[in-house]
């Protein structure tokens, strides 16, 4: 009998490398069109919905505990309406709660049950926002396919690790520990490859429906694989449970052309994103020219409106005019 539920468990656990085992729902998880009426989340997992959402929430009031959470009104704002929007374009059949962490990580995390944080240091890195929104559907595609409980049911088969080490592990491991300082054995920052790919995959189709221009996200790994290039060892440790990027920027743009009909026009950024991002880059300023008296009569460079750089104070900044309209500018695909 032992012998015997050993090979069923052993089997069950395999099978979870692969993000489904249905021909069908392999070909619906190409297909942006079927967002929202397919089940990405299906597959083995020993966990309900609603105990997913209790675990994920009590971690989310940890780290809340212990990171900065940015608490200005109009980055957090803005952060939550993008990804609010890929949520409504999304697979995501629970409820989830965005915060923004103050870390110069460029970096994006989510648990399981919708809690979702979203690093300073990847607004300020991306050039535009279908850069981070590139990002954030990747997370929320985490979410949706419910991979941190079959993270955790793959866990418990093989008799692996607790429940808590493998969520603070995974994919959003590295992160939490250098945003929050929490402890978190090494061995457990190993996530699955195939949830990583499955997390691309889908995230790519969540942005492209949500109205972003996809290339977003090719150009932001790009921009991640140059800065490794530059200088090793500075990015690729923030990714380490991710496929290499070079590979991710590969397989993206393969499923791009073949998976996502070209469309006549894209959102690639908006005013409000050069405003945050202006917000924060005036934050940081100030924060650099308070460290040390001697940097007190810098010139701080800013990108001012138009594209042209010249010398804003950090004060200034954040007087600069804000557009009146809400509205999200679509602007014509990149040659």
């Amino acid at each position: 009998m032992t012998s015997k539920l050993t090979r069923i468990l052993l089997a069950a656990s395999l099978s979870l490398a692969l993000p489904s085992v249905w021909a069908g729902d392999k070909n619906k998880k190409k297909d942006p069109d079927a967002i929202g009426d397919r089940d990405v989340g299906k597959g083995i997992n020993m966990y309900s919905i609603e105990k997913e959402i209790a675990m994920g929430k009590q971690y989310a009031m940890e780290i809340e505990r212990q990171a900065k959470i940015v608490d200005d009104p109009t980055i957090a704002e803005y952060i939550n309406r993008v990804g609010q929007n890929l949520v409504r374009n999304s697979d995501c059949k629970v409820p989830v709660t965005i915060k923004v962490i103050d870390t110069d990580e460029p970096n994006a995390m989510a648990l399981p049950g919708g809690f979702f944080f979203v690093n300073t240091g990847l607004i300020t890195l991306a050039e535009n926002e279908s850069e981070v929104a590139g990002v954030m559907g990747h997370e929320i595609a985490h979410i949706a396919a419910r991979h941190g409980t079959k993270q955790a049911t793959r866990g418990q088969i093989v008799n692996l690790a607790t429940i808590p080490l493998i969520f603070m592990g995974g994919w959003t491991g590295y992160g939490i520990r250098q945003a929050v300082s929490v402890l978190i054995p090494v061995g457990f920052l190993a996530f699955s490859r195939a949830f990583e790919s499955e997390a691309d995959l889908l995230g790519l189709q969540y942005m492209y429906k949500a109205g972003y221009d996809p290339n977003g996200f090719v150009d932001f790994f790009e921009r991640l694989e140059s800065m490794e290039k530059r200088k090793p060892g500075t990015i690729g440790k923030v990714f380490r449970s991710h496929p290499p990027t070079g590979d991710r920027i590969t397989t993206a743009q393969k499923n791009i052309a073949e998976l996502l009909k070209e469309k006549p026009e894209y959102v690639i950024t908006t005013s409000e994103f050069e405003d945050v991002k202006d917000r924060l880059l005036a934050v940081n300023n100030r924060r650099k020219v308070g460290a040390t008296p001697e940097d007190a009569n810098r010139p701080r460079l800013k990108k001012a409106p138009g594209g042209q750089s010249g010398p804003l104070d950090g004060d200034d900044a954040e007087k600069k005019p804000k557009e009146e309209s809400d509205e999200r500018p679509t602007l014509k695909r990149r040659n």
